[in-house]
């Protein structure tokens, strides 16, 4: 065995380099595996919640975090049947940045990096690619490049495909929608809004990047190669189609190479634990895009492993009796927001794209519209979550 750590970290996404940030924090030694060479992958998980600016808060990290490049988001439309409507406000929100901090998770992890290289037990290997983990009572990992890594604890934060995925059971909720991701030319200056659009047999969703629109075009689950094969003309018509009133200037999408296709699931380890070895993150629970709330809920999940795990660890006892309170913290807001991402796949998007005729908005919808006192309530559930953490871990 080549090194014995406190803590391994699997995975260097959000998930992983917050875990690795608090658990450093504590005065544990730890280290972050990254099988990349870098952060940079597009249309990865790009929306910071106000949530999760909390946690930043708490740290004392919220101002260097907004010094860097982003765009806002503080309030969501949506077109049906032709006629726009307000169904969501975050500006109300009681905490510390009241928006969706629209920022490439590149540029969140090489900030989450950055400021935990200021604790002598943090380390980032990139290029690391985990092919093996061990549990029990000596917990290890094995690399590609033939080292084998011991530690107290290994956490699996390597998102859908962990390899932990292929050691406990998984439980399948479905999804009957795929994403199709790309960017497209902007000429109108509409400012901080997510805006959807609903038809019979389409949905499309645009979020404002100031110098372009980052498109987010729903497909029926497997049809994204039907849609490739219509050509890029198509597909640009599709969206101007869906917002006739925006100018995308006059080459809007150029190639059928810049689509990127995000397979969508929903499900979650029945346990995410075992000795020695704890889940969080896309590991532990695959959501849907919708709300765009994958990431925040991760980060939360890295806090409440901390909160329960780090002072136990720094403080060298043994953390395999407490594994279970992290999921136990984390189940309830992870099963309701799966729930509310099913609900609104099986009711809403199954039935748009499957061409089912839309002639008029939900009542929930028109009621949202017409009270902008109510937009206050998805602005709080999607901002800020339920049952979101506050950072209790120890200063090592």
């Amino acid at each position: 065995m080549n090194a014995i750590e406190d803590v391994v970290i699997v995975g260097g996404g959000p998930a992983g380099m917050m875990a690795g940030l608090l658990f450093a924090r504590a005065g544990c030694r730890v280290r972050v595996m990254e099988k990349h060479a870098d952060f940079f992958r597009d249309f990865r998980g790009d929306t910071v919640h106000p949530s999760t600016m909390e946690i930043l808060d708490q740290l004392g990290m919220l101002e260097r975090f907004l010094a860097r490049p982003y765009e806002r988001l503080s309030r969501a439309e949506i077109r049906i049947a032709g006629r726009d409507y307000a169904i969501g406000d975050l500006s109300h929100l009681r905490t510390p940045a009241p928006f969706i901090a629209m920022m490439p998770q590149w540029e969140f992890l090489d900030f989450l990096r950055d400021e935990a290289a200021a604790f002598p037990g943090f380390a980032l290997e990139m290029n690391a690619e985990v092919i093996g983990m061990e549990e029990g009572e000596a917990p290890a990992i094995s690399l590609a490049d033939g080292r084998r890594i011991g530690a107290r604890l290994v956490i699996a934060a390597d998102g859908r495909s962990s390899l932990v995925r292929k050691m406990l059971a998984v439980k399948v909720l479905g999804a009957p929608m795929d994403v199709l991701w790309f960017r497209i030319d902007k000429l109108d200056n509409v400012g901080e809004a997510l805006r959807g659009s609903v038809a019979s047999g389409r949905m499309v969703v645009l979020i404002d990047r100031r110098s372009y629109w980052q498109v987010a075009y729903l497909v029926p689950k497997g049809g994204a190669d039907g849609v490739r094969s219509r050509g890029v003309e198509w597909l640009a018509g599709e969206v101007k189609c869906a917002f006739p009133d925006l100018d995308f200037g006059p080459a809007p999408l150029r190639s059928i190479d810049d689509l990127h296709l995000l397979t969508v699931a929903l499900d979650r380890l029945t346990t995410w634990h075992r000795p020695g070895l704890l889940a969080i993150g896309d590991a532990a629970h695959v959501m849907s895009p919708i709300g765009g709330i994958g990431i925040n809920l991760a980060i939360q999940d890295a806090v409440a492993a901390a909160n329960i795990l780090a002072g136990p660890i720094a403080q060298g006892r043994p953390v395999d009796p407490l594994l279970h309170k992290v999921q136990d913290r984390r189940l309830l807001p992870t099963r309701l927001v799966q729930a509310a991402q099913k609900l609104a796949q099986d009711r809403i998007v199954g039935r748009v794209l499957s061409g089912a005729a839309i002639v008029r908005a939900p009542f929930t919808v028109r009621l949202l519209d017409r009270i902008p006192l109510f937009r206050r309530i998805p602005g709080r559930l999607i901002g800020l979550g339920v049952r979101r953490e506050r950072v209790t871990s120890p200063v090592g």
